[in-house]
């Protein structure tokens, strides 16, 4: 079982996310709503948790096959339902920019599996209608 406690801490809407490890994630609402900028909006942390899902995916994939990740980042973009609540993700993209001695087919294969197999967060969010697409990119 996984424990979380949230604790407000800073305003009327800052509050403090902590795992089991002690770690933190300090969280905010939007300014327009009345936060402070005090940390990350809920639907933005949904957008890092699957960014880091599915790059942990990828580099394991690659690594399983013994190449070398030099450098991982990934851009992400996002469009809501607009005019609805709750406001969810209709539309996510994913670019992954990759630098490894790896066959672009190879890197491609390995997105995919972590897109379409692997990534927990990808298959929350699927089912409620949010198209997912991504791109995989070779860089120096």
């Amino acid at each position: 079982m996984i424990k979380i406690e949230l604790d407000l801490v800073n305003g009327p809407y800052g509050f403090e996310a902590r795992d089991a490890n002690e770690h933190i994630v300090k969280i905010d609402a939007a300014e327009s709503m009345g936060g402070l900028g005090f940390g990350v909006r809920p639907m933005q942390l949904l957008l890092m948790g699957l960014g880091g899902c599915t790059g942990i995916d990828i580099i394991s994939i690659l690594k399983k096959q013994r190449i070398i990740v030099e450098n991982f980042s990934i851009k992400m973009t996002g469009e809501r339902e607009a005019g609805t609540e709750p406001s969810l993700w209709s539309k996510i993209h994913l670019e992954f920019l990759v630098k490894a001695n790896v066959d672009s087919q190879k890197l491609k294969k390995a997105c995919a599996l972590s897109m379409e197999k692997y990534c927990s967060v990808a298959a929350t969010l699927r089912p409620g209608g949010t198209v997912i697409t991504w791109e995989a990119q070779l860089v120096n």
